[in-house]
């Protein structure tokens, strides 16, 4: 055999086996998110958001009446699901669901006037 089809043909094997890798790697490695969405309806903006939940948290400076705002986490710990925020001046504290660490699905947060919420999470495994 000559070398060029030699060469030819170690190319050919090496890209089939970066191919099963990469195959294998991207199978194992699922990583488990919930996406949080936050529904402003307390009909006024709301000031200084912050979630808080297992091991980390988010927030953001405004969101104006009606919005909704999204975001992704990763659950790395187990425990409840806290939310913080100013309406009119007024400071608003919640408290949600207990959530746990390898859990995925979805969150939705919606924040009405009064200070009352509702919370309906759609996350898997169910609670233990």
């Amino acid at each position: 055999m000559n070398r060029q089809k030699l060469l030819g043909r170690l190319a050919s094997v090496g890209c089939g086996i970066a191919l099963a890798v990469a195959v294998v790697v991207a199978a194992g490695c699922r990583s488990h998110h919930v996406e949080i969405t936050v529904e402003n309806r307390t009909g006024t903006a709301i000031e200084l958001l912050e979630v808080d939940y297992p091991s980390a948290s988010f927030g953001a400076d405004s969101i104006a009446a009606g919005a909704v705002f999204h975001y992704r986490i990763q659950l790395q710990g187990s425990g409840p699901l806290k939310v913080q925020y100013t309406v009119g001046g007024k400071a608003q504290q919640v408290t949600g669901p207990q959530v746990f660490e390898g859990q995925q699905g979805s969150l939705r947060i919606v924040l009405e006037p009064n200070g009352k919420s509702e919370m309906l999470p759609q996350l898997t495994p169910k609670a233990k």
